[in-house]
């Protein structure tokens, strides 16, 4: 009989690559924790490892900048309306406020966020400790729907909504809204499915629009609510197994 570790679904003598231990350890995305094996900041039974290829099983003792990780016995997944002024990372650099921090104290597991918003954005952010779950909902081919309500210091070109729609290019970039349709003058909402770095701010900076505010107010069926700047809940199994539903395409 083959042994399991409680909260796995991993036989004991199965082998798995680093990065997705890493991830279902909670100690990030896998591609994050694949930056993290590249940095030299994990090691494997003593010796540090650099090579994401690398395969582990759960009696080797993985650590992570010297910190023994371990499976979660646990999956957390949380929604955050994320205030602005906030970055998506786990520490940041130059010092500023992590969206991690509004959530970490609330969850003993080790969370990182699913996707990101940058610093000026706000709304709706996905944490969990779920590497499986992270990877599916993340990835380029599964094509979930991130609705977006934009407002913009001036008034809208009037074929601004419409062009998205049908597709721009900037600086040699395509980019293209599932949908996209003005709710006043100086508002807008934007549904995405490819989720390019910063799409949104580009293709209205390109037509000469200032954004005022950016709010992410939906991730597939998850709404915001009732959810304020810097509150947070729990998902459903429910939602969970419609977000993992949506997902079009299948992570590696």
């Amino acid at each position: 009989m083959i042994l399991r570790k409680r909260g796995s679904n991993l036989p004991a003598d199965d082998l798995i690559r680093l990065q997705v231990y890493l991830a279902r350890c909670g100690v990030a995305s896998r591609r994050a924790s694949e930056k993290l094996i590249s940095d030299g900041r994990v090691s494997v039974n003593g010796a540090v490892v650099t090579e994401t290829g690398t395969k582990v099983s759960l009696g080797d003792t993985v650590c992570v900048d010297m910190k023994k990780v371990e499976l979660e016995t646990r999956k957390v997944y949380v929604l955050l309306n994320k205030p602005a002024g906030f970055v998506c990372t786990s520490s940041d650099e130059a010092g500023r406020s992590s969206a991690l921090d509004l959530i970490k104290d609330s969850f003993p597991e080790r969370l990182y966020n699913v996707g990101r918003l940058d610093m000026f954005s706000e709304g709706a952010l996905i944490f969990t400790n779920d590497g499986d779950f992270a990877a599916r909902l993340s990835h380029p081919s599964a094509e979930v729907e991130k609705e977006y309500v934009v407002d913009s210091a001036e008034p809208l070109p009037r074929r601004l909504a419409e062009n998205f729609k049908k597709g721009v290019r900037v600086d040699g970039v395509f980019y293209r809204a599932k949908d996209a349709s003005e709710m006043n003058s100086h508002r807008m909402r934007v549904v995405l499915v490819e989720g390019k770095n910063r799409e949104i701010r580009k293709v209205f900076e390109d037509s000469g629009v200032t954004i005022r505010r950016l709010t992410r107010v939906r991730i597939g069926i998850v709404g915001l609510g009732e959810l304020k700047p810097g509150e947070f809940r729990t998902l459903s199994d429910f939602e969970v197994r419609q977000l993992l539903g949506m997902c079009k395409g299948r992570s590696e």
